[in-house]
């Protein structure tokens, strides 16, 4: 087996930590109000001493940023507002120098309709040079090309709207699962598929240690494109049974292990962020002997809270709910598989806000208490940047806060059709992207330390109490917690081997579970009260006087059955079992 497939459990990656940078938000080095490549590489020592071993960039490549980078217009390069390539190599050698890897972001079921590939199909015509490249039809039989109604089928975008524009100079259509100008590439065509490997050998010669795979597992259609559901309420079809984890996709991933890691003599890392992937799909994908990723990102968790309106349509998270979805992933990936655990990312609000509670009685501790669940589940933890800090929400006031296309999108859809504006914002101030894309938090001078020019998106208000400088005095913060946290995860064997098993799975305050490494007789507990109130619990047996490893407020008092957790409190313990 390749080196870098190993067994999940003795790869490599197992008992790593990942950190994402969204560049854009994270340093700002020449005033420009924009991150880049030398401010990331200014602040590398504090990533060096929080403890992590992988940084994931964010798109940094040239793109006319209609969706802030994932859409490309050039793969083999990197965009003037982050700096250059030159740049891009100080920062891989310097992130080298400290130990940690880099990881690219990989954009592949689109590019951008700047991207020559896109303008040579569009300009070339129907028969035109990489015409195929792209997923182009004509309109419904029968009706005016152009008009509403008259697309390929129904399906509906993830940034509102159809997800076909017509292109009058050659009278069709073509596909963009997200913006009009993210025209999905066709995986259909084998230059496509060689082009695209062509471009991860290129960044793999220039020493980068992997790629986070954009939404990879849409980039397989059904063939002909059939419409989808229309659900009640909906304007459009939903064609994500026809688009998600598609009849080719284990074909293409497993060519791509062939083509550009098989065989590689550095050690790799892989993951495919996949929408709507079941654990019996990511059982597959992450299986070491099929050699198609190390691991997957899955959505089960970060839907809980979407309503029937959809992921705008915010309601209560339920912990049970909480419970049985990661529970269910711990469990179905078990030996041959492999989870990532992440809170955050640039496409998520802030957790402490959204699963947490953000008030300045709470907000420390039950951040804490979200980072200690985590990371003692099985699989690799994801820290997304100021995650560490306990950065919160953003207070949006109206809709010229906001930046990213899928919220501005979605207020015009919907004051299209009559909603208020008080309850479109009301969505939006809970779920929006735009919460996670607000500059990094490095000091309490005006816009945090990011910039001393004008931020593109406003800084947080809050940066003047929540920041790296006066988190970085403090022993007792959530940075030195996580830093704690993730030391952890390199040092206990239970955490990288051990098996995982729920306690009182049906407790709506309570979240605990075992993990148990047989191998060297030890055994964790993981105890959480998710909460503002206090908690008695009953304990498993053979618990009390155990050992304390980590707990986010001083264990003053040993373990006893039962035993009352304060508000917010998280505590691991260990104990020996052979």
């Amino acid at each position: 087996m390749p080196e870098n497939s190993p067994g999940p459990a003795d790869s490599w990656w197992s008992n790593a930590v990942v950190y994402q940078i969204y560049p854009r938000s994270f340093a700002d080095s020449d005033a420009d109000g924009i991150g880049d490549l030398q401010g990331i590489i200014e602040r590398l020592d504090y990533l060096s001493q929080l403890g992590v071993d992988v940084l994931w960039l964010s798109p940094v490549y040239p793109s006319p940023h209609d969706d802030n980078g994932y859409d490309i217009s050039d793969y083999q390069d990197i965009d003037p507002l982050f700096g250059t390539l030159a740049d891009f190599d100080r920062l891989l050698a310097a992130v080298h120098e400290r130990g940690m890897k880099l990881v690219m972001d990989l954009v592949v079921n689109h590019t951008s309709d700047e991207h020559p590939w896109f303008t040579a199909s569009r300009d070339g015509g129907q028969a035109g040079d990489k015409r195929d490249w792209y997923i182009w039809r004509p309109a419904r039989e029968g009706m005016e090309p152009g008009t509403p109604g008259a697309e390929p089928n129904n399906w509906g975008s993830f940034f509102s709207g159809p997800t076909w524009t017509y292109d009058a100079a050659s009278g069709e259509y073509y596909l963009h699962l997200f913006s009009r100008k993210q025209p999905d590439l066709n995986w259909e065509n084998p230059e496509v598929r060689q082009a695209v490997y062509d471009m991860m050998r290129w960044w793999l010669e220039r020493g980068v240690d992997g790629f986070r795979m954009d939404v990879i597992n849409l980039i397989s259609k059904t063939p002909g494109l059939p419409d989808g559901i229309v659900h009640e309420g909906a304007r459009l079809g939903d064609g994500s049974s026809h688009y998600i984890c598609g009849p080719r996709i284990h074909e293409y991933l497993a060519e791509m292990h062939r083509e550009v890691f098989e065989g590689y003599p550095r050690k790799l890392l892989t993951v495919g962020e996949m929408p709507g992937v079941t654990v019996e799909e990511a059982k597959l994908f992450t299986d070491p002997a099929r050699r198609e990723v190390d691991m997957v990102f899955q959505f089960e968790h970060v839907g809980l809270d979407h309503g029937p309106g959809g992921k705008f349509d915010v309601r209560p998270l339920k912990l049970t709910d909480l419970k049985a979805s990661l529970g269910r992933w711990q469990t179905g990936l078990g030996e041959t598989g492999w989870n990532s655990l992440y809170w955050n990312n640039h496409d998520q609000p802030r957790v402490v806000s959204r699963f947490g509670d953000d008030s300045p009685a709470w907000r420390d501790r039950s951040a804490k208490l979200l980072a200690t669940v985590l990371h003692l589940h099985r699989g690799t933890p994801y820290v997304y940047q100021g995650e560490e800090l306990a950065m919160a929400n953003f207070p949006f006031t109206s809709i010229g806060d906001f930046r990213d296309i899928e919220s501005l999108n979605h207020y015009q859809d919907r004051s299209a059709v009559g909603d208020s504006a008080e309850d479109i914002l009301k969505g939006l101030r809970r779920i929006s992207r735009d919460n996670a894309r607000t500059p990094m938090q490095w000091d309490a001078t005006e816009h945090a330390g990011f910039t001393v020019g004008t931020p593109w998106i406003a800084v947080n208000p809050d940066h003047t109490d929540v920041n790296a400088k006066s988190q970085l005095a403090d022993q007792d913060s959530v940075f030195h917690y996580y830093r704690r946290l993730i030391a952890l995860r390199h040092t206990e064997s239970a955490l990288t081997h051990g098996d995982f098993r729920m306690v009182h799975p049906d407790h709506e305050q309570l979240y605990a579970f075992t993990r148990h490494d047989a191998a060297a007789g030890t055994e964790l507990l993981v105890l959480a009260n998710f909460g503002a109130a206090d908690l008695t619990v009953d304990l498993p047996d053979g618990w009390e006087h155990s050992d304390i490893l980590i707990a986010n407020i001083p264990a003053t008092q040993p373990l006893t059955s039962p035993h009352t957790l304060q508000p917010w409190e998280a505590r691991v313990h260990r104990r020996r079992t052979s």
